[in-house]
């Protein structure tokens, strides 16, 4: 058997079914395969009223989205390909063969594939002393360059790995490099799956990883008994849960120092955007009117979306407060959020003697607090059931991200029907 036949069974065997925290990840051979080309060469990839584009998706059964609307005026395109390894594969080739004729056809001279990858993944890529890369150059003919850690950042956390030589030199080299990633993502998966079902409940492990970038601070811990991060995550956020697994929306109020809020919006709105874009969620940034002098200490923002969404926004939230100093100078941000539950409900959260509630923040490190009517109607453990009592109640949850994400998830699989 050749390298490229074991490479690409060893991408198959990664991509066994694996049931954690209540989730089936049967199609994790469906880790997307992400290349950069140049902006010249789309048109040619694409062809004349999408021609080519679709015979390379109708004979490798691979997904190719071409992202031609981002990076506008930019010199390169990325292209993600979805599907299993041998199809990702056969997909890159035919989009290099089609690269490689149209650099005849043009005199443009050799090409080269670029594949994007984690920043916490390259290392593996790399191996020991460069051992990794160097084989994988040595078995197809290539030479292999990845780019510099300096260009990493907080919403750039993807290198380039840049190979040269032949069509099937450079199809052989990206087999074996997309099979080390997703082997490298199906380890660093089955590592932190088992504690998202305990700490984490209904959020897919996929949400939780992606956004775990390398900068993160030893700081940013999980709370008691969660367990601790991988050093690496996932290359891409694979948003959602797996098919079958629908996401209820739900909406978070939080609150974040008023002299934050610039950071958070970004110039010109761009922060927010990225915010949006990445998470999925629809946040806003609630407006104050009046004198200067009379505004309050905080600023609301309200988050719109699933478990998975929820988790990546206000990741970056606290983030971009942590990286802008506003929080203190030694420990992680501590916010204040808001969800609102069945009033009805209040008195299971509680619990009988406010039993669940301290439960809950000794697991979480998060401070839970209920409207002081409530708490004292409910302390026994039983529903408010005032005919006057609004149908829903605000609990306010104040901590670290991971305290506060913790707290809002054990908190909604309490209240969910398939725990009562």
């Amino acid at each position: 058997m050749s390298e490229r036949s074991r490479s690409r069974s060893r991408g198959r065997s990664a991509g066994g079914t694996a049931q954690n925290a209540g989730y089936t990840t049967s199609r994790v051979t469906e880790f997307p395969l992400r290349i950069v080309v140049s902006s010249e060469m789309v048109g040619a990839i694409i062809g004349r009223g999408g021609a080519t584009i679709r015979g390379i998706t109708q004979a490798t059964r691979a997904r190719v989205d071409v992202h031609r609307k981002e990076n506008i005026g930019g010199v390169e395109k990325a292209i993600t390909i979805y599907g299993n390894p041998e199809n990702c594969s056969s997909a890159c080739k035919r989009i290099l063969e089609v690269m490689s004729q149209e650099a005849t056809n043009t005199n443009k001279g050799e090409i080269s594939l670029k594949i994007l990858a984690h920043n916490s993944l390259i290392g593996r890529i790399i191996g020991k002393a460069g051992a990794t890369i160097k084989k994988i150059m040595q078995e197809t003919d290539t030479k292999i360059n990845v780019s510099s850690v300096n260009e990493v950042s907080g919403l750039n956390i993807e290198r380039v790995i840049s190979i040269r030589g032949s069509v099937e030199g450079m199809s052989g080299a990206e087999a074996m490099i997309s099979s080390k990633l997703r082997s490298s993502y199906e380890s660093d998966l089955q590592a932190l799956a088992p504690g998202v079902g305990g700490m984490f409940p209904g959020l897919h492990p996929m949400a939780m990883m992606s956004t775990m970038v390398p900068q993160q601070r030893p700081t940013l811990a999980p709370p008691y008994g969660a367990p601790v991060p991988p050093p690496a995550a996932p290359p891409y956020p694979l948003l959602g849960p797996p098919t079958g697994q629908p996401q209820e929306t739900e909406t978070v109020q939080m609150y974040i120092p008023n002299n934050s809020v610039g950071a958070v919006i970004g110039s010109k709105g761009s922060y927010i955007r990225n915010i949006i874009r990445f998470s999925g969620a629809t946040v806003k940034v609630a407006t104050v009117s009046g004198e200067k002098n009379e505004q309050p200490s905080e600023r609301q923002v309200t988050i719109l979306g699933s478990p998975d969404a929820q988790w990546k926004a206000q990741c970056m939230i606290f983030e971009k407060i942590r990286e802008e100093g506003l929080g203190s100078p030694i420990e992680e941000p501590r916010l204040s959020v808001e969800i609102s539950v069945p009033s009805g409900q209040v008195g299971r959260i509680i619990g009988k003697g406010g039993a669940n509630v301290r439960e809950l923040q000794r697991l979480t490190g998060a401070v839970i607090k209920f409207p002081s009517a409530g708490t004292e109607h409910s302390s026994s453990g039983n529903a408010n059931s005032s005919p006057s009592a609004p149908e829903n109640t605000s609990v306010q949850i104040i901590g670290s991200f991971y305290s506060v994400q913790s707290a809002q998830r054990r908190i909604r699989s309490m209240l969910s029907p398939r725990s009562q």
